[in-house]
C-alpha cells in the first residue's frame, strides 16, 4: 500500500516515523538475549557436560526455526510456530530438563522480540512442555506418535479455554471459538507428525542415542545380534548374562540403563571374526590355541576382537556411544594368561623378559560409568558361572576380589565409579547371580519313572 502525504502527517505526529536506531530497546533486546545463554549453558554444563560441538548446532538449528517460521509464516498456515517439534525433539534427545530449559528460555525471546498474541504464546508453550516432558520417557516410535496426539490436544484445549474466557467478557457464542481451537490442535499435530518424521534422520546426522534409538538397536533381531548368536553362540550367551549383570548394576547407580545394555550386546560382536579363538565357543572340543601354541600369536588373536568389533559397529552404523564399550570394556587390561605363558616360554628358551604391553588391549580404558560397569560385568561373569555349590558370601568375596584387581590397575580412574559404587556392584552381581543360580526341587526316583494311568 502507497503511504501518503497524510499518513506521514500521521506518522510524524504519533511520533512512528523515526528511522534512527532505537538504542534502549536495542540494549535491552542485547542483555535478554544474553542472560537466556546464560541460563542455557549453566543448565547444559549441569545436565549433559559433555556435549560435543553437533549437539550445540543442533539445538541452534531448532531453536532458529522458530523465529524463522514466524517471520515467513504462509498466508495459507496462520500458526506456523513449531514450539511443539523442539519440544518433542529436544526432549527425545536431550531428556526433559533440556527440553523444558530450551522451551521457557525460547517462549521468552519471542513474546518480547516478535509479535505474537498470548493466545499464541500459551496453547504453544503448553505443547512444546507437554512434548519436552514426556518424550525422553517414550520407548517406541508409536508411543512418540500418541505423544504427538496428546500435544496437538493440549494447544487445542489450552486455546478453546482462553477463548471462553476472553469471550466471557464479550458475550461471544461460545461454539464461536472452536475453529480456531480446532486449528490450535491440528498445527500441534501437524509439527508432531514433523518431529517424529525427522527424529530417526537426525539421529543419525548427528550421532544420537535416544531411548527409543538404543531399544532398537537392542532388537534380537537386528543383522549384527542374529549373526553373533548364529556364528558364535557361546559368545551370544555369554553377552546376555553380561547384560543382566551390567543392567542391574546400572539400575542401581542411577545410570542410562538403556544405553547400557545396548552396548553390552555389541560389546563381543568382534569375536566372529574367529569364533574358535575364544573357549566360550570351544562346546568342550579342542582349544585352538593349544595347536597354536604361541602365545604371542594368541594374544594378537585375542586383541583382534577389539579392532574387528569396530570395524563392524561402523560398517553397521551403530553409534559412537554404543561403539564404545567394544574398546573400553577391555580398557588396556592384560592377556595374563598368555602373558605368563610368554614368561614361561622365555625362561625356558633362556630368550630375556616378555614385554607387557604386547600382551595389554590397546585401550582406552572405560571413559564412563556405564562403560565401567559392563567392564566390571564382563570380568565376573565367567567367575560366577563357575560357582555352584558356594555360599553368597564365598561368591562375594570372590567378586570383590576381581573388582578390586580392576581398581588397582588403574582400569577405573576415568570411569567416574567409586569405591562405594564397587560395593554396591559388588551386592547386585551377588544378587543376579543367585536368581540364575537357584536351587531345584529334586524330584523322587519313583516320579521320574511313573506313568499316566489310563482311565
Amino acid at each position: 500500500e502507497t503511504i501518503t502525504q497524510t499518513d506521514f502527517v500521521l506518522l510524524d505526529y504519533f511520533d512512528l516515523s523515526r528511522r534512527g536506531i532505537n538504542w534502549p530497546g536495542l540494549m535491552g533486546f542485547g542483555g535478554l538475549v544474553t542472560t537466556t545463554v546464560g541460563i542455557f549453558a549453566l543448565v547444559q554444563r549441569r545436565v549433559h557436560p559433555k556435549w560435543r560441538r553437533r549437539d550445540y548446532i543442533l539445538v541452534l538449528l531448532l531453536t532458529l526455526s522458530m523465529p524463522i517460521s514466524i517471520l515467513f509464516k504462509s498466508p495459507f498456515f496462520k500458526i506456523p510456530y513449531t514450539m511443539p517439534a523442539i519440544g518433542l525433539l529436544v526432549g527425545n534427545f536431550y531428556g526433559s530438563t533440556m527440553g523444558v530449559t530450551v522451551v521457557v528460555l525460547l517462549t521468552g525471546l519471542v513474546t518480547f522480540s516478535m509479535e505474537v498474541t498470548g493466545e499464541q504464546v500459551l496453547a504453544n508453550v503448553a505443547g512444546g512442555l507437554l512434548g519436552a516432558l514426556m518424550a525422553g520417557r517414550m520407548r517406541s516410535r508409536e508411543e512418540l506418535a500418541v505423544l504427538g496426539v496428546g500435544v496437538g490436544l493440549t494447544q487445542g484445549v489450552v486455546s478453546l479455554i482462553i477463548n471462553l474466557i476472553i469471550s466471557a467478557t464479550a458475550s461471544t457464542i461460545w461454539y464461536a471459538v472452536l475453529p480456531g481451537a480446532l486449528l490450535f490442535a491440528l498445527s500441534g499435530l501437524a509439527w508432531s507428525i514433523v518431529a517424529l518424521g525427522l527424529s530417526p534422520y537426525l539421529e543419525r546426522l548427528f550421532d544420537l542415542v535416544t531411548p527409543i534409538r538404543l531399544a532398537e538397536l537392542s532388537n534380537p533381531n537386528r543383522p549384527l545380534l542374529k549373526r553373533l548368536a548364529t556364528e558364535a553362540p557361546g559368545t551370544f550367551q555369554h553377552t546376555l548374562f553380561v547384560a543382566s549383570l551390567a543392567e542391574a548394576a546400572a539400575q542401581e547407580l542411577h545410570c542410562n540403563v538403556e544405553l547400557v545394555r545396548a552396548g553390552t550386546l555389541y560389546h563381543d560382536i568382534g569375536k566372529m571374526h574367529d569364533p574358535l579363538g575364544f573357549i566360550e565357543n570351544q562346546m568342550g572340543g579342542p582349544n585352538k590355541h593349544d595347536q597354536i601354541n604361541d602365545p604371542f600369536k594368541s594374544a594378537e588373536i585375542i586383541k583382534k576382537h577389539v579392532t574387528e568389533g569396530l570395524v563392524m559397529a561402523r560398517k553397521h552404523q551403530l553409534p559412537k556411544a554404543v561403539r564404545d564399550f567394544i574398546p573400553e570394556h577391555q580398557g588396556k587390561l592384560l592377556i595374563s594368561y598368555f602373558y605368563f605363558q610368554a614368561q614361561q616360554k622365555a625362561q625356558l628358551e633362556g630368550t630375556g623378559s616378555v614385554d607387557e604391553s604386547y600382551f595389554r588391549y590397546d585401550g582406552p580404558i572405560p571413559q564412563s560409568q556405564e562403560t565401567g560397569v559392563v567392564m566390571l560385568a564382563d570380568a565376573c561373569e565367567a567367575a560366577l558361572r563357575s560357582l555352584k555349590e558356594v555360599t553368597p558370601e564365598t561368591a562375594l568375596t570372590v567378586v570383590n576380589k576381581i573388582l578390586k584387581a580392576r581398581w588397582q590397575d588403574n582400569q577405573l580412574v576415568d570411569s567416574g565409579l567409586t569405591r562405594q559404587d564397587l560395593s554396591k556392584i559388588a551386592q547386585v552381581f551377588i544378587r543376579v547371580w543367585q536368581q540364575y543360580n537357584h536351587q531345584r526341587i529334586a524330584y523322587p526316583k519313583g516320579a521320574l519313572n511313573c506313568q499316566s494311568s489310563p482311565k
